[in-house]
């Protein structure tokens, strides 16, 4: 008979390979059906937001990490805990370090994959702004605008 630690693990890795499946279909329908390729990606945040938060040994498990690393990752922000008695993550934050993590592992990064998920947090962080994609979409349209130095500004608003 399974343990409740196993049975949870074979759960929370059922649904992250169930919703992976949809994400690769959502990838590869992309070009030619947008508007489906976002209500699978919407289906896929929707299920995750509503998952059971997931135990920091069945993080580990997932992630191919010890207990202590991702207690490391939690204490330095990322992994998000959403439950405590037993310590539980956000399966939603732990969803998007998986991807990370297996994409720098498949890139053949095996050591300080900590900074490494940061940073690209980081960058997805920002690419998230609308204000970053609103000046990124002008860029792109050659609406371009150089860049002003504080004297250049100051002479501007007094004129």
């Amino acid at each position: 008979m399974a343990s409740t630690m196993e049975r949870e693990e074979t759960q929370v890795k059922g649904l992250f390979e169930r919703l992976e499946k949809l994400e690769e279909v959502a990838e590869d329908i992309e070009s030619r059906e947008p508007g489906s390729a976002a209500s699978l990606r919407g289906v896929v945040q929707e299920a995750l937001e509503e998952a059971e938060p997931v135990r920091v040994r069945v993080a580990a498990s997932l992630l191919e990490f010890s207990d202590r690393t991702v207690r490391t990752w939690i204490d330095e922000g990322l992994l998000t805990v959403r439950g405590e008695h037993p310590l539980r993550l956000d399966p939603v934050r732990l969803h998007q370090v998986l991807h990370l993590v297996r994409d720098l592992r498949g890139a053949g990064r095996k050591r300080d994959l900590l900074d490494a998920v940061w940073y690209r947090l980081q960058d997805s962080a920002l690419l998230d702004r609308s204000d970053l994609q609103a000046s990124l979409d002008e860029m792109r349209k050659g609406m371009l605008r150089p860049a002003l130095s504080k004297a250049e500004q100051d002479a501007a608003e007094v004129n």
